[in-house]
């Protein structure tokens, strides 16, 4: 059942009204195939672009929508609740546009930010490597200074939508140590630039991971985000935007299984009696919804927080921490409701659970989002 929602304004609720009827008529009907033939579902993002639904955070003068983080967020949710890998890819997009928009130059922003947020085209966020996750400053990538701008070298990975996405925002080594890591827009198609086979995942099959590789690839001095040294700083801003992407992507996951259980437990019976009317499932669902509820309420006091220009690094962790836990535990909880039938691909709790697993490890895992909110109480 739809989620009774509270909303800034009544644009917000059109929104989330056009985004349920997009995803129930685009996305829902496609979604099991896809997963299960691991295809992509190519038109679907241009369906989304066409709709502003890939640049809702964003300015308008650039082509944005210019939405609060808090309704941004409720549709990744809905998003997800339909199909989890779309949403990803939509949360990893923004984390691709905001280095420009919060750290390019008027010139940049006016000659990039139109089609980057246009809805025409996808972009992708290229900061890990096979030895750098949750470490972004021990990356190794390097760009070296050559005439007109940098030659870079070194190879990239988890990268989502790699070898599809229009554009890349990348983070390569301009020098030693923290401070020695830079940003750069680099557009799809450079040359040098080329991509493994996508990684045989646990789950969101439709959207290829993959590494991409930097062979001598020229980027100009003008694709270069921010002052050289400075990507660091900027990558991590952008993370905990990224984070609260992944925490609302986790409550549309755990919704889904939270309805299908429902569900499920109302339809079938056991004893004489609906499986839900028994006290030992009534109350795991109750924990089940429990569980959500405070998710869902965990990432929005983040995201307003960040709306309202307070601080929320380490909200944003924490919602992250929360929702993805949550997560986890409700589809896990939701193939225990199903019995037998909950572990078969009959039913999609078994994908819900595998889905839900991912988000506990990307945008850092949840034992680094534990180790930012120790280090914030320190602080403290």
């Amino acid at each position: 059942m739809p989620v009774e929602r509270q909303l800034p304004t009544d644009e917000a609720h059109e929104l989330i009204e056009l985004t349920r009827a997009i995803a129930d008529k685009a996305l829902d009907p496609i979604v099991d195939e896809h997963e299960s033939m691991e295809t992509y579902p190519y038109g679907l993002f241009a369906t989304l672009g066409e709709s502003g639904l890939l640049s809702l955070p964003y300015p308008a003068q650039w082509g944005g929508g210019e939405q609060p983080y808090e309704v941004y967020l409720q549709v990744l949710e809905e998003i997800a609740a339909r199909w989890a890998a779309i949403a990803v890819a939509v949360s990893v997009h923004s984390l691709a546009c905001h280095p420009m928009s919060g750290f390019g130059t008027a010139t940049q922003r006016q000659h990039w930010l139109p089609q980057m947020l246009g809805g025409a085209t996808v972009g992708a966020y290229s900061l890990s490597e096979m030895h750098a996750g949750s470490d972004p400053a021990a990356l190794t990538c390097k760009a070296t200074t050559a005439p007109g701008g940098y030659r870079i070298n070194g190879a990239k990975a988890w990268i989502t939508h790699g070898g599809i996405a229009d554009f890349y925002t990348l983070f390569a080594r301009t020098d030693e140590g923290p401070q020695g890591i830079s940003c750069f827009h680099v557009p799809a198609g450079a040359d040098g630039l080329s991509f493994g086979s996508p990684e045989e995942k646990m789950g969101l099959h439709a959207i290829p991971t993959t590494t991409a590789h930097y062979d001598d690839v020229f980027v100009p001095v003008e694709h270069r985000i921010g002052d050289e040294g400075h990507g660091l700083p900027i990558a991590l801003s952008a993370l905990d935007g990224g984070r609260l992407g992944i925490a609302a992507v986790a409550v549309g996951i755990a919704q889904a299984a939270l309805d299908e259980a429902v569900r499920y437990a109302s339809e079938r019976t056991t004893f004489g009696r609906r499986v839900i009317d028994h006290q030992g499932l009534g109350f795991l669902l109750a924990d089940m919804a429990a569980a959500v509820i405070g998710a869902r309420a965990t990432y929005l006091d983040a995201a307003r927080r960040r709306d309202a220009g307070l601080p929320y690094s380490a909200h944003a962790s924490a919602a992250k921490l929360v929702a993805t836990d949550a997560a986890m535990k409700v589809t896990t909880d939701a193939v225990q409701v199903f019995g037998g039938a909950g572990y078969t691909r009959d039913y999609r709790v078994e994908r819900y659970m595998r889905e839900a697993k991912i988000t506990q490890i990307f945008e850092g895992t949840n034992q680094i989002q534990r180790l930012v909110i120790a280090r914030h109480l320190a602080r403290a």
